[in-house]
């Protein structure tokens, strides 16, 4: 798939394999499911709030009114998996993943919508690139709701990009280097937690995943 060699070239850093071994594991699954399904809640949210923030820019409204609608349906496919498993869907703590992403954003324009445009295109490319490497590992379901996202995924990271470059008054390539040694630190950084964007799972986490996963259990509501 040309799209998913593209994102491999563009993102820093490949997935751990110690990420996607917990991953596949059955009691991983709710917090698997969970939080993709907070991720696609999350990603049409940031189209919407692009879509009112900047009213006159006609290709960003149209591209992510259409980001959002597919997203949304994203997040209702999610949470049919998760209620046919007899799993539950619930709150879950913040990750660090995309708050360590808006550290560097700035604060006056054009250059925020840049960055957050930019930060938008390594997330969908992180999703893309970890949809098509869990999914060899997954029942036969899920692996094919997985490699189903590849190409709308895709070309979200793609929309972002292009959106990116076209409302820059400059080179965007420092901006996105940037962003790239910042996404591979924090994907490759070891981590305490377990979730659909987290890092490098920590020792102990791989070493003990029940409790430390049923501590982090989901809330319903």
């Amino acid at each position: 798939m040309e799209v998913l060699r593209e994102i491999k070239a563009f993102l820093g850093a490949e997935t751990p394999e110690e990420w996607l071994q917990l991953a596949a594991k059955q009691e991983c699954m709710q917090l698997l499911l969970t939080d993709h399904a907070h991720c696609e809640k999350k990603a049409a949210s940031t189209a919407m709030t692009l879509m009112f923030r900047y009213v006159d820019r006609a290709d960003l409204l149209n591209k992510m009114s259409r980001l959002a609608r597919e997203e949304l349906i994203h997040f209702e496919q999610v949470l049919g998996l998760i209620e046919a498993r007899g799993l539950k869907y619930g709150h879950l703590s913040p990750a660090r993943y995309a708050a360590g992403m808006r550290t560097d954003v700035r604060t006056s324009e054009p250059g925020r919508l840049i960055d957050v445009l930019i930060i938008g295109a390594f997330i969908e490319a992180r999703s893309c690139e970890r949809f098509a490497a869990l999914a060899p590992d997954l029942d036969d379901e899920l692996a094919r709701f997985y490699r189903s996202l590849l190409k709308s995924e895709g070309r979200h990271y793609q929309d972002y990009l292009s959106l990116a470059q076209a409302y820059a008054d400059e080179p965007i390539d420092e901006r996105v280097e940037h962003f790239r040694k910042l996404e591979a630190e924090l994907i490759l950084a070891e981590d305490d937690e377990f979730r659909f964007h987290s890092g490098k799972p920590s020792a102990a986490l791989l070493a003990n995943p029940s409790a430390l996963l049923q501590a982090e259990s989901v809330q319903a509501g």
